[in-house]
C-alpha cells in the first residue's frame, strides 16, 4: 500500500479550506489527526501542515497548532486615466479614499536595461535606464510592489532624474515628466497573474508560490513611452477597478 506523500495531504487539506470545510480562523487537525487519518508518521503530517503555512493557506501559534489563515479585507485599487492624468500619487488617493494609512520605500539605481524592458520603452537593449524598486504599505503592512524603469537619456542631469528624491518626489510619472518638456497622453495595461518570487513572497508577508497579479505598465507622450513598471499586487488583498472614459463618438 502506497501511503500518501506530505503534498498529497497538503493539497488535501488546502481542498478543504478552498470550499470552506475548514473557514477562516479554524484551528486544522492536528499533526497526530492527520498522521492517524492518513496513516503517516508524524514527520510527514508536520511536512504536510508546514506546506500550508508556506503557501500562505495556514498559520501556526506556538503551543496551539495550525489555523486556517484569516482572509484580509479585499481593498480596491482603481486604475483611471483621468485620475493618473490629475497628478500626485494614485496610490495615495486609493488609499485616502478608503481611510488607510498610506506610505512606501523606494530605492533608484541605474542599470542596463533588460531586454523585455528596452523593448517596452523603445530603446536599445542594454541602455541606461533608472530602475526604481518601491514597497507600498497600507496601515504599515505591505501591500503592493513596483519596479519601474525611465529612460536616462531621457531625464539624466534633470531635476526628476530620481523619481523620489528632489523637489518633484513623490509626484506622478505625468507630473514628473511635465516638468522636462514630456507631456504624458496616454497609459497602457496589461494584467497578468503569476506566482510570487520568493523576494516577492517575504516583501508582501505572503506564503512562497503563492499567485500575484502583475500589472505591465507603460506611460506614453505622442511621440515616445516614457516609463514602464511591473506592478505586483496579492489578489486576496486587492481587487482592481477600470474606470474607463467614454467619449460620444460611436464606431
Amino acid at each position: 500500500m502506497n501511503r500518501p506523500t506530505y503534498q498529497r495531504i497538503a493539497d488535501d487539506l488546502r481542498q478543504r479550506i478552498i470550499t470552506g470545510v475548514y473557514q477562516p480562523g479554524d484551528r486544522l487537525p492536528s499533526r497526530q489527526q492527520i498522521a492517524d487519518e492518513y496513516e503517516v508518521g508524524p514527520r510527514v503530517a508536520a511536512d504536510a501542515v508546514g506546506q500550508l503555512v508556506a503557501s500562505g493557506y495556514a498559520i501556526t501559534r506556538t503551543g496551539s497548532g495550525a489555523y486556517v489563515r484569516p482572509r484580509p479585507p479585499v481593498r480596491r485599487l482603481t486604475r483611471s486615466w483621468y485620475r493618473e492624468s490629475r497628478g500626485g500619487s494614485p496610490f495615495r488617493a486609493d488609499m485616502a479614499a478608503q481611510q488607510i494609512r498610506s506610505g512606501w520605500t523606494s530605492h533608484s539605481d541605474e542599470v542596463p536595461a533588460p531586454e523585455a524592458i528596452s523593448e517596452r520603452l523603445a530603446i536599445e537593449p542594454g541602455a541606461s535606464v533608472m530602475r526604481t524598486r518601491y514597497t507600498f504599505t497600507g496601515d504599515d503592512e505591505p501591500v503592493m510592489l513596483s519596479t519601474s524603469y525611465e529612460p536616462l537619456e531621457l531625464t539624466r542631469g534633470t531635476s526628476v532624474v530620481l523619481p523620489e528624491d528632489g523637489v518633484h518626489a513623490g509626484r506622478g510619472v505625468t507630473e514628473r515628466m511635465a516638468q522636462i518638456g514630456q507631456t504624458v497622453v496616454q497609459a497602457a495595461e496589461i494584467v497578468t497573474a503569476r506566482s510570487a518570487t520568493a523576494q516577492e513572497a517575504d516583501a508582501l508577508g505572503i506564503g512562497r508560490g503563492a499567485v500575484v497579479m502583475v500589472i505591465q505598465r507603460t506611460y506614453y507622450t505622442d511621440s515616445r513611452p516614457v516609463e514602464t513598471a511591473d506592478i505586483v499586487v496579492p489578489p486576496d488583498r486587492y481587487e482592481l477597478a477600470y474606470m474607463i472614459p467614454v467619449g460620444t463618438d460611436k464606431g
